[in-house]
């Protein structure tokens, strides 16, 4: 096997990975941003939503139409056609006069990443070797952790970060950058070996086979494809148990909140009471740096450990951090200090008008209570002696921003001062720890089908745009507690529905899945077919 041209062929695939992080990590800074460059996405909710969310709609079409383009055209035409949607996607956000014209380039980068998010670890999996096809995935996820936390770091440390008008375009142009790099590299790269034997080309996948795999085994592994394609022609469209471990993952991946973390993480910093869009770049660098280090503990032990341990030990981390994170937001917002007469007749021409109205102010307004007043929105100008003693209820725009920071208060919108910022901080924290190298790189390890792809995308659709509506609604707390209800769920789905795969060439592991019985015990290691234990090959 020719190491040099296999990793070589995974790391230029996996660029598909880098646009997919990049983006992701990318919004949840540049949303900062945004608002402050185009005062109709500060105020509105849905339309913070909607420029998120509207990537991840163009992502379901992508997934789709990726689907068919990956079958019909082959998986590096896929991942080619994807480097163009997500190039004109970024230059166009970059030089969008307006939001409905930035929402327009996300739907373009999102059919962009789409297409790429089920392309490149599907041409992965099918042009490595079984013994370190989970690893190589895996480096596709890492790309994706890793590239989640430049934008964020790289914006934080920018000198000009904290002046200059338009820092989220420069953010989302330069995303063009690796599309055309993957689309250069993926020019000089053949096609996934599968899909040309699929389609009849079989010399010239039995010519990409001779340079993945020692010449002793090829005749082999040619013999298992042959069969395999056969095979899965015969029984198309029957395969339902496969479809079901498959689509639950990716269903489940995207419910236990992950990208609520990774779209939103500054804003849920600055809910936990950190109020500064700085100081929430800064802090959810740290959640962004622990994601990628998640990903290279992946890519030591998914092959050693097993994918459904993995999977296990994952979601039992984040079940337990997400009730750490529940029970702390319930506390910050049981402690939110006051809305003080005294504190807020200082202000007395910006007195927010929901509370000047209100006869029983003086017992039940609280910071929560102020930042929920919507005629018009309203904020808290902490107490320049102690954020966490009364403060004002102001009318919240630039103008009462700025006379709040004068007098070298904090000025909240998001979120309340707090004490427990820092237990926040730390279940955000052991979350991505745990997600990061079990539910965050399994669930791709498989030979992806166009609709676990899809089925991905849409969930990710629904927890981004109903993510911020949830907290507003029904309090930041409760909108983790669904969240952590949801992962006891997937845990459930897992040891039941979920085998081990680890060592199975992927001409195996479906035929596997339709074997499958209930069993849940995880622990037990999957016995090997007997043709892999004929050919007594190393996994």
């Amino acid at each position: 096997m020719e190491e040099p041209y296999v990793l070589r062929l995974a790391f230029s695939a996996g660029i598909g990975g880098l646009l997919f992080g990049y983006d992701t990590g990318v919004i949840s800074g540049a949303l900062l941003y945004i608002r402050d460059d185009f005062p109709s996405v500060d105020r509105k909710t849905w339309l913070q939503e909607s420029i998120v969310s509207m990537a991840v709609a163009g992502a379901i079409a992508g997934a789709a139409v990726g689907g068919f383009a990956n079958d019909k055209f082959g998986r590096r035409s896929s991942i080619l056609a994807a480097d163009l949607l997500f190039f004109v996607g970024a230059a166009a956000m970059a030089a969008a006069p307006s939001p409905s014209l930035l929402v327009v380039g996300r739907v373009l980068v999102g059919l962009g990443v789409g297409m790429a998010s089920m392309t490149a670890p599907l041409y992965i999996s099918e042009s490595s070797p079984a013994r370190i096809r989970g690893a190589l995935v895996s480096t596709n996820g890492f790309l994706i952790t890793g590239a989640s936390s430049c934008p964020t770091s790289s914006t934080w440390l920018s000198p000009r970060h904290t002046a200059a008008p338009g820092t989220w375009r420069w953010m989302l142009g330069i995303a063009g950058v690796p599309a055309l790099v993957q689309f250069v590299l993926m020019v000089f790269l053949p096609e996934s070996p599968r899909w040309l034997y699929r389609k009849g080309r079989e010399e010239e996948a039995e010519t990409i086979l001779r340079r993945i795999y020692p010449a002793h085994e090829v005749d082999g592994e040619l013999q298992d494809l042959k069969d395999s394609v056969q095979a899965e022609i015969r029984e198309e469209g029957s395969r339902r148990k496969g479809l079901v471990a498959g689509v639950g993952l990716q269903v489940f991946q995207q419910f236990v909140g992950i990208n609520t973390v990774m779209y939103y993480s500054p804003t849920i910093v600055q809910l936990a009471g950190f109020a500064s869009n700085q100081t929430a770049l800064l802090l959810s660098l740290i959640t962004s740096g622990l994601n990628a280090l998640g990903s290279v503990v992946s890519i030591y032990f998914i092959d050693r450990t097993g994918r459904k341990k993995l999977l296990i030990i994952s979601l039992c981390g984040v079940i337990a951090s997400l009730a750490v994170l529940s029970a702390v937001f319930h506390e910050t917002t049981a402690s939110s200090p006051q809305v003080g007469g005294r504190e807020t007749a200082h202000f007395s021409a910006y007195t927010c008008p929901d509370y000047q109205s209100d006869i029983s102010k003086k017992k039940n307004w609280d910071c929560m209570r102020c930042l929920k007043a919507s005629s018009p929105d309203c904020g808290f100008c902490a107490s320049a002696a102690n954020k966490l003693h009364p403060g004002a209820c102001l009318v919240a725009n630039a103008t009462v921003k700025g006379l709040c920071h004068g007098e070298d208060r904090l000025w909240y919108t998001r979120g309340c001062p707090s004490s427990y910022g820092w237990l926040a901080l730390i279940g955000l924290a052991l979350y991505i720890i745990f997600f990061s190298p079990g539910m965050g790189t399994a669930p791709w390890i498989r030979n992806l089908r166009r609709i676990a792809a899809t089925a991905n995308w849409v969930s990710n659709l629904i927890v981004a745009q109903s993510f911020l509506t949830l907290t507003e609604a029904i309090g930041t707390s409760l909108t983790f507690m669904i969240f952590g209800l949801i992962s006891v769920v997937a845990l459930i789905f897992v040891l039941i529905c979920v085998p081990e795969t680890k060592g199975l060439p992927i001409e195996e592991v479906e035929n596997m899945l339709e074997r499958r019985s209930l069993n849940f015990r995880f622990w037990e290691r999957s016995k090997k077919p007997e043709k892999m234990k004929k050919k007594n090959t190393n996994v």
